[in-house]
């Protein structure tokens, strides 16, 4: 609680990492609900605008060296879910 924490996520293609690649990152709360998408990322990061994460997310990753990971400013107990890293990078998925 309170320090930056890390989301790490890393991945591999077998084509050329272009500018069609692909990342989002989606969230549940431990309570259950809907998923909701907290970070989009298409050649430039997109952190979400709306939600608990507002203003929260930065983008730590590299495509060029497979690195998709994410980091959440102030993190609070409340805040513990999961978190999944979703990597499109056509025609590989």
């Amino acid at each position: 609680v309170g320090e930056q924490v890390l989301l790490k996520c890393s991945f591999k293609s077998s084509s050329p990492i272009t500018e069609s690649l692909l990342v989002d990152w989606t969230y549940r709360p431990l309570s259950g609900g809907q998923m909701e998408t907290i970070f989009h990322y298409r050649s430039v990061p997109h952190p979400t605008t709306a939600g608990r994460f507002k203003d929260r997310i930065s983008w730590v990753g590299n495509v060029a060296n497979g690195d998709a990971s994410i980091a959440i400013q102030s993190p609070e107990l409340s805040d513990n879910g999961t978190f999944i890293c979703s990597v499109k990078n056509p025609p590989d998925v």
